[in-house]
């Protein structure tokens, strides 16, 4: 059900914790779903110099935060902007349909990071205009029953 890669990152996940003074923090998901995924950003000179996560739910999920991570690592802001669910899922060789929403909240969570720290440096970043952290980003339509 689960590819190597997915079940390698849950069960040693990378860049877990948080940053002290991060300049950007971001905060997705929903209690009553069970998946939280908090992201922290280090950024100097719009270069992403270290990320790391804190994430509350399935093996899916960590997984997804844990890729997605490494995936902006030394990346721009602008590139990390650029990272999209479908990615965070081919770069983990695929996820389980019922466990797509895992990551979109790893997208959202970087996004809520970038926006955090768009917000403290009065910057506009191109793609975020309309982004709203705290909307509910479990779709729940496409989700098949566990």
């Amino acid at each position: 059900m689960y590819t190597e890669k997915v079940m390698d990152h849950f069960m040693n996940p990378r860049n877990v914790g948080e940053i002290e003074n991060a300049d950007g923090i971001g905060e997705v998901g929903n209690a009553k779903c069970g998946d939280i995924m908090k992201m922290y950003l280090k950024i100097e000179n719009d270069v992403i110099v270290n990320v790391k996560f804190k994430t509350f739910g399935c093996g899916s999920a960590i997984a997804s935060s844990s890729i997605a991570t490494e995936m902006i690592m030394g990346k721009t802001i602008y590139e990390a902007l650029q990272l999209t669910n479908k990615a965070v899922v081919e770069a983990l060789n695929g996820l389980p349909a019922q466990k797509m929403h895992c990551s979109v909240l790893a997208e959202q969570a970087i996004k809520s990071a970038l926006l955090d720290y768009a917000n403290k440096k009065n910057i506009d970043l191109k793609g975020l205009e309309d982004f709203n952290p705290h909307a509910d980003h479990h779709d729940h339509d496409d989700e098949a029953p566990e």
